[in-house]
C-alpha cells in the first residue's frame, strides 16, 4: 500500500517541501490532497536524506502546510498513446483540449523517453520539402535532422510554423507523414490562431497538437515538449511514420526552467539560467533522428524568439551547439514587408549536402544554392557601399549584382503564406534570377547545368 505523508514543511512558488519520507525516486509522480478534499498532481524534483522537493502541476493556492497530505505513487509520468491522437488537440499535460473524448491508449510510455544509441542512428539522407524556397533550396531540411528557427518578438514565426506544418512532405515516399505540434507558453489568441489554421487547411487530420497556454502552470512548459516527443516516437518507431515535430517557443521553455531553478535556490549560470540548461535542452533536441532497421523518423524544428534579437543570448547559443544549423528570421526584411522574412546569409543547414542531388532533389541543386548565396552576399555588400559612395560610382557589373540582390528579395525570399513551391520551382526561379548576371560570373554552377537549365531563362 502507498504511504501517505502529512509532513509538508514549506511551500515556495510551485514547489512543496516534504520531510521524513523514504523510498522516493526522482521524477516520481505524487498526489497531493488539500484540506478541502481537492487533489492535485505533482512530480518529485529532488530527493535526499528523507527530504523531497515536489513540483506541483497547477497552483499551490490553498495548500495548508499542516493539513495537506502527500502520497507518492511509485511511478514516473507516462502518456497514453494511440493512432487516435491524430487530428486531436491536447493540453501540455496530455489531456484533451478540444472537448473530444479521452484517448483509449494502446500503451503508456514514459515521457522522458529513451536516448537513441549513437550506434543505432542512421545517417539522415532524405529531403523534406517544406514548400518554402529559402529553406528547400538554400538550407535544405533532411529527414531526421533538428533545424531550429531563430526569430525575434513580433516577427511572423508562428505564420511560418503553421505554413511548414501544412506544406511539409517527404518526396516520393509511400510511408505516412505526420506533424506533432507543441506550443509552449502561448497566449489564448495564438492558440486560437493555431487551432483555426490547422482546421481550416485540413492539416489537423495528420497532426497532433499540444497547446500549453501562458496562464497554465510554468511546470507544464517543461512537460509539453516531452509529451509531443513521446507521441512522435510512438508514431515514428512503432507505427512507421515520418514525423515532423515543431516546438514553439523554446524561449518560454527556458524561462520556466529558470523560474523553477530560482524557486529551488540553485546557483544561477549565464543570464540567470541554470548551469544544466545545455544538458536539459539536449534531452529534447536529441530525440530526433533515424534508427537503423526502423521505417519511421523524427525531424525537429524548434522555434525560439531571441531576446532583444541577440543571437549570442544563451538560449540560441546553446541551441546552436546541439542542433544541425539554424534558420534566421530577419527583422530588416520584415520591415520591408517581405514574407517569409528569412535572412539567408546567417542561415545554415549542416546536413544539406546529404539530402540533395540526383535522385533526391535535382542534379543542379548544390551549384544553384552556392551561386545564389554568393551573388546575394556580394549584392548586400554593394548595397552598403552604394549608400556611402552613391550608385553612380559603382561599375556596371556591380550594378547588376545590386539589381540581383533586390530581385532576389522580391521574388525568391518573398512568397505567399499559402504558396507551396516545389523544389523544382524554387531551383528554376533561382536560374531565372541568375539570368540578371553575365554567364562568366556564374562560377559556381557547372557548364552542363547552365546549358540544361539556365539557357532557357536567358534572352
Amino acid at each position: 500500500m502507498m504511504k501517505e505523508y502529512q509532513t509538508v514543511t514549506n511551500v515556495e512558488g510551485p514547489l512543496v517541501f516534504v520531510e521524513k519520507v523514504d523510498n522516493v525516486g526522482y521524477n516520481e509522480i505524487v498526489e497531493i490532497k488539500l484540506p478541502n478534499g481537492e487533489k492535485r498532481k505533482g512530480q518529485v524534483l529532488d530527493t535526499s536524506k528523507g527530504h523531497a522537493v515536489i513540483q506541483i502541476f497547477g497552483s499551490t493556492t490553498g495548500l495548508d502546510v499542516e493539513k495537506t497530505k502527500v502520497k507518492f505513487l511509485g511511478e514516473t509520468m507516462k502518456l497514453g498513446v494511440s493512432e487516435e491522437m491524430l487530428g486531436r488537440a491536447f493540453t501540455g499535460l496530455g489531456e484533451p483540449r478540444d472537448n473530444g473524448a479521452p484517448i483509449v491508449s494502446d500503451k503508456k510510455i514514459d515521457i522522458i523517453g529513451a536516448a537513441i544509441n549513437p550506434i543505432a542512428r542512421e545517417q539522415p539522407t532524405n529531403f523534406i520539402q517544406t514548400g518554402v524556397s529559402t529553406i528547400d533550396c538554400l538550407n535544405t531540411l533532411v529527414r531526421g535532422q533538428k533545424l531550429p528557427i531563430f526569430s525575434g518578438s513580433g516577427l511572423p514565426h508562428n505564420d511560418l510554423a503553421v505554413q511548414i506544418a501544412r506544406q511539409a512532405k517527404v518526396k516520393d515516399q509511400k510511408e505516412g507523414f505526420a506533424v506533432v505540434f507543441a506550443a509552449v507558453g502561448i497566449t489564448h489568441e495564438e492558440a486560437n490562431f493555431f487551432m483555426k489554421d490547422f482546421e481550416r487547411t485540413g492539416a489537423l487530420d495528420r497532426s497532433v497538437l499540444f497547446l500549453n497556454l501562458a496562464d497554465d502552470p510554468s511546470v507544464e512548459r517543461l512537460i509539453a515538449p516531452r509529451m509531443a516527443l513521446t507521441t512522435a516516437e510512438y508514431l515514428a518507431f512503432e507505427k512507421g511514420m515520418h514525423v515532423l515535430v515543431i516546438i514553439t517557443d523554446m524561449t518560454n521553455y527556458c524561462e520556466a526552467l529558470r523560474e523553477i531553478a530560482g524557486a529551488r535556490k540553485e546557483v544561477p549560470g549565464r543570464r540567470g539560467y541554470p548551469g544544466y540548461t545545455y544538458t536539459d535542452l539536449s534531452t529534447i533536441y536529441e530525440r530526433a533522428g533515424v534508427i537503423k532497421g526502423k521505417k519511421g523518423s523524427i525531424t525537429q524544428i524548434p522555434i525560439l524568439s531571441m531576446p532583444s534579437d541577440d543571437i549570442t543570448h544563451p538560449i540560441p547559443d546553446l541551441t546552436g551547439y546541439i542542433t544541425e544549423g539554424q534558420i534566421v528570421v530577419g527583422r530588416e526584411l520584415y520591415r520591408k514587408g517581405i514574407y517569409a522574412p528569412i535572412d539567408v546569409l546567417p542561415c545554415l543547414s549542416r546536413l544539406m549536402n546529404l539530402g540533395i542531388g540526383p535522385g533526391k532533389t535535382r542534379d543542379d541543386h548544390k551549384g544553384v544554392a552556392d551561386q545564389l548565396y554568393s551573388a546575394y552576399a556580394r549584392g548586400r555588400d554593394l548595397r552598403s557601399l552604394s549608400a556611402v559612395v552613391g550608385e553612380e560610382a559603382l561599375t556596371e557589373i556591380d550594378r547588376k549584382y545590386l539589381k540581383f540582390s533586390d530581385e532576389f528579395e522580391k521574388k525568391f525570399i518573398t512568397q505567399g503564406k499559402e504558396e507551396d513551391r516545389t523544389i523544382e520551382q524554387s531551383l528554376d526561379l533561382g536560374w531565372k534570377l541568375m539570368a540578371i548576371l553575365p554567364e562568366e560570373e556564374l562560377k559556381r554552377v557547372k557548364l552542363e547545368h547552365l546549358e540544361k537549365y539556365g539557357k532557357k531563362h536567358r534572352k
